[in-house]
């Protein structure tokens, strides 16, 4: 693998800059205090082909991958105006359908995740599961009369379901062989009877909203099924290791517009005949927080080409890594923006403080980096489990 980037991606990675510029953290900011959502930043980039960049040309994708797509979203952060429902509808939903949904699902759902006319959200975790998935209760049987599934459970913090066409649930279902429970994954529109949504009070400024969902034997038939019930396992970390490498570019976005306030405030602000930027002791964190985004992106990069490669494993590997380096990068450097600005990194001018909140996300969604450190511990190092 190359760590030079194709003329295609540098095309591409300046195309979405200029995109970005256009609307800006104000945009966004605004957005969010008016209490609505991105839509005409959402319906650009799908219309300048963006949002279904990864998708299958076939059903009206790009025809490219999760390193297309981490570009775009990495992009629109280093912007300011960094679009999270990107890591869930065509990332995690629509890689899943794209590589194992039925004809009629894919046609029934691609081509509108990759225009941006419809998204989906998506629904894991759970308030006694927490990180462990092995201990997800929500479950889903069949009625033995018509065949159709009966899901029941609850899932919290669930992003954009207010806005989503449909959310893509990870239940279980019961093996008839062992009577153990494997993870299968369906499709609830947001209409279905059953469905029910509370919107999770946050001190996080996001348009996009939290929520805690409850399903109470929702009823869906039996195409809600996305692929293999056999499948388990791969099918859920086939979209799980997109949420990480998105959510890695998600975090070096955000970092990289933290880290360029910061240097542009240190050229200009001038204390000591000289503007604060030629002291060492704001020169250098600055330098280092630009060197750690610069690794994590490398490390990105690696997880998105190998999943796009479809090697899962080592896919796995790379994209925690690289999530939970892009995580650390990323609380650095706007913890170190706002010290470089002082007290104007605190007010409202300047935009920085807002970012304190949003950057710790990057350290605990969509795993936490003791979960990631637990994964490479074991996983790589081969040291025994400790839970």
């Amino acid at each position: 693998m190359s760590v030079i980037e194709s003329e295609e991606h540098q095309a591409l990675r300046a195309a979405v800059a200029a995109l970005g510029a256009k609307y800006g953290r104000d945009y966004l900011t605004n957005a969010v205090a008016s209490g609505r959502h991105p839509a005409e930043l959402w319906s650009e980039a799908a219309k300048l082909g963006y949002l279904g960049v990864n998708l299958p040309e076939e059903y009206g994708g790009g025809g490219g991958g999760i390193a297309e797509l981490s570009i775009v979203l990495e992009e629109l952060g280093a912007a300011g105006c960094p679009l999270l429902m990107m890591v869930v509808s065509p990332a995690i939903c629509g890689t899943v359908i794209a590589r194992f949904g039925t004809e009629e699902q894919k046609r029934a759902w691609l081509p509108a995740l990759a225009d941006g006319t419809r998204t989906m959200a998506f629904g894991i975790t759970e308030p006694d599961a927490g990180s462990n998935s092995h201990r997800i209760t929500t479950t889903a049987r069949r009625d033995p009369d018509t065949g159709d599934w009966l899901l029941t459970g609850r899932k919290v913090f669930v992003s954009g379901v207010d806005t989503a066409d449909a959310t893509l649930i990870v239940g279980r279902t019961e093996d008839a062989r062992t009577g153990s429970l494997k993870p299968c994954l369906f499709i609830v529109p947001r209409d279905a009877e059953g469905f029910q949504r509370r919107a999770i009070d946050m001190e996080l400024n996001a348009s996009e909203k939290q929520f805690e969902l409850v399903l109470d034997d929702v009823r869906l038939p039996r195409g809600a099924l996305v692929g293999d019930e056999d499948a388990g396992l791969l099918q859920l970390f086939a979209g799980l290791n997109p949420e990480r490498i998105m959510g890695a570019a998600f975090a070096i976005g955000m970092g990289r517009y933290a880290l360029a306030r910061a240097v542009e405030y240190a050229r200009e602000r001038t204390v000591w005949k000289v503007p604060i930027g030629a002291h060492q002791a704001i020169a250098h964190p600055l330098a280092q927080a630009h060197i750690d985004l610069e690794l994590a992106r490398l490390m990105m990069q690696k997880a998105a080409h190998l999943c796009d490669a479809g090697d899962d494993v080592g896919a796995g590997e790379a994209a925690n890594m690289a999530k939970y380096a892009a995580g650390e990068a990323c609380v650095k450097a706007v913890d170190q923006a706002v010290h470089t600005l002082g007290g104007n990194g605190l007010t409202r001018e300047y935009g920085l403080a807002s970012l304190i909140t949003a950057a710790r996300v990057s350290r605990i969604a969509p795993v936490s980096r003791e979960m990631i450190l637990n994964y490479v511990s074991h996983q790589t190092l081969g040291l025994p489990k400790s839970y």
